[in-house]
């Protein structure tokens, strides 16, 4: 088989496992394409060369000895630098962290690496995981393969540009408020929020412990669910992981006979761009001309998700920070007094992002405020939650738009983190409910942009998603469509 650019994930695997080619050919090609891609778009941070060689060796001379290759064999990936890498510098692309190496492996990586996968590098993002855009990173912006003067989302802006630009085939991001599934939309990819649990959380650095999630970003719909697969089950180093069993790597068939799906109408309302509302509607077409009920749905408290997420997701954040204080690791600013080296330290090496965050989490926990602002909010989030559960009642899956609009220029909103934050408006509802949620692309603008929808599935129904996302990946034909 001769690999190109754009070869997926499942063919990369078969070459492999038919002897077509070799891990450590696959390696040197993706490698290279790296080398030739990576510095316009500057989505990796870091390319992990050794290791992916190393692995590669190590499968390669596990196949000359007759063994069984495991199921992602010479598979080439890249994860989001909030993943720690044994050996490798975790940065989460800030300055406080940017000489950290764990002494560990998140378990998603160790589990990709252990089912063959090879790590090529690690991938830009908004710091700490905190923006909607790629702009936030010390290391300067990622850009949209699609269109270089447009952002590629955020926060796991790396991980899907890296994916877009047929660097590799699928990457790891981590979704908190919708990092995966927003970048997803803006770089025309899948990306997978799984249900709160799905995956452990061990080695992912925490933003907010009760959002965040580790997902896949891939080119396909079965890329993406074979990444899920491999990453999912309990694990005892986390304590938030669900006991379910992993998911079976065979993925669903695309099939829609029974399946009732809720197009979520007050979410094609003015605010979204004609073009998204549009392409949404199409693809809600496609499935009842498949075999699915489509009907309208509604959650009538998710227009306070915003609002909800950006008290509860910094509280967490001003608790999870503190332990960037310039003592233990990261960066240190020496002062002769503690208070002085906890101030210079964390202000040289936290950006404006993440200090904002910190200061509002801070002031919402703060005597006087936390009944007025943090319990209202955790209110709030019930109140969504339940909201999914009345709709799921009637409903299989839920379908949206994944953001309002299309990718829009750097630098675009000029400072106005308010008029960013509601680039989440429709992700962070499931979010905040727990819920696994899939962007899927569905068409593009006139001007040749990606657009995503929304499926949002129950508790640990991954699978019904990607029945649907595997229906509309063959019913709207645009496996083939690639940037320039």
């Amino acid at each position: 088989m001769s690999l190109t650019i754009w070869s997926s994930a499942a063919e990369i695997r078969d070459a492999v496992a038919g002897g077509e080619v070799s891990c450590a050919e696959v390696a040197r090609l993706s490698l290279d394409r790296v080398s030739a891609r990576n510095p316009p778009l500057n989505a990796l941070l870091r390319v992990t060369e050794a290791r992916a060689l190393a692995r590669a060796a190590e499968l390669d001379a596990l196949c000359a000895r007759g063994g069984a290759l495991p199921p992602l064999a010479g598979v080439p990936l890249v994860v989001k630098d909030n993943l720690c890498t044994r050996g490798e510098r975790t940065t989460c692309a800030s300055r406080i962290l940017e000489d950290y190496e764990p002494p560990y492996d998140a378990t998603a990586v160790s589990r990709l690496e252990g089912a063959g996968a090879l790590l090529l590098g690690k991938a830009n993002l908004d710091e700490f995981g905190m923006g909607s855009t790629g702009e936030n990173s010390a290391f300067g912006p990622t850009l949209n393969p699609w269109d270089p003067a447009r952002v590629p989302g955020g926060s796991s802006s790396g991980a899907a540009a890296a994916v877009a630009s047929g660097m590799v085939p699928c990457a790891l991001g981590s979704d908190t408020g919708g990092s995966v599934r927003q970048p997803a939309a803006f770089c025309g990819l899948y990306g997978l929020r799984p249900t709160y649990g799905r995956v452990s959380r061990y080695g992912l650095v925490a933003f907010a412990s009760s959002l965040d999630q580790v997902g896949p970003l891939a080119r396909t719909a079965r890329d993406a669910f074979l990444a899920f697969a491999a990453i999912s089950g309990p694990d005892p180093a986390d304590s938030t992981s669900l006991p379910d069993p992993p998911e079976p790597l065979e993925p669903p068939a695309p099939r829609l006979e029974g399946l009732r799906v809720g197009l979520l109408a007050d979410q094609l309302g003015a605010d979204v761009d004609p073009e998204v509302r549009a392409l949404v509607a199409g693809a809600a077409e496609r499935l009842r001309a498949g075999g699915a009920e489509v009907r309208e749905a509604a959650l009538p408290h998710a227009g306070y998700g915003v609002a909800t997420y950006y008290v509860l997701a910094p509280a967490e954040c001003s608790s999870n920070l503190a332990r960037f204080d310039g003592v233990r690791y990261g960066l240190r600013e020496p002062r002769e007094e503690l208070l002085e080296q906890y101030e210079a330290s964390r202000g040289a090496g936290f950006g404006d992002e993440v200090k904002r965050r910190v200061l509002a989490g801070t002031f919402v926990l703060s005597a006087g405020y936390r009944g007025a602002f943090y319990e209202r909010a955790r209110r709030a989030r019930a109140a969504i939650a339940a909201d999914f559960a009345r709709a799921f009642a009637e409903v299989d899956l839920l379908l949206g738009p994944t953001t309002p609009g299309p990718a829009f220029p750097l630098g675009r909103e000029g400072g106005d983190p308010l008029s960013l934050y509601l680039c989440d408006v429709f992700t962070i509802p499931p979010a905040l409910a727990g819920l696994p949620a899939l962007s899927v692309p569905c068409g593009f603008t006139a001007a040749g942009l990606p657009v995503g929808a929304q499926l949002v599935g129950r508790r640990l129904e991954e699978r019904t998603l990607f029945r649907a996302a595997g229906f509309l990946e063959e019913a709207l034909g645009l496996a083939g469509r690639h940037p320039s």
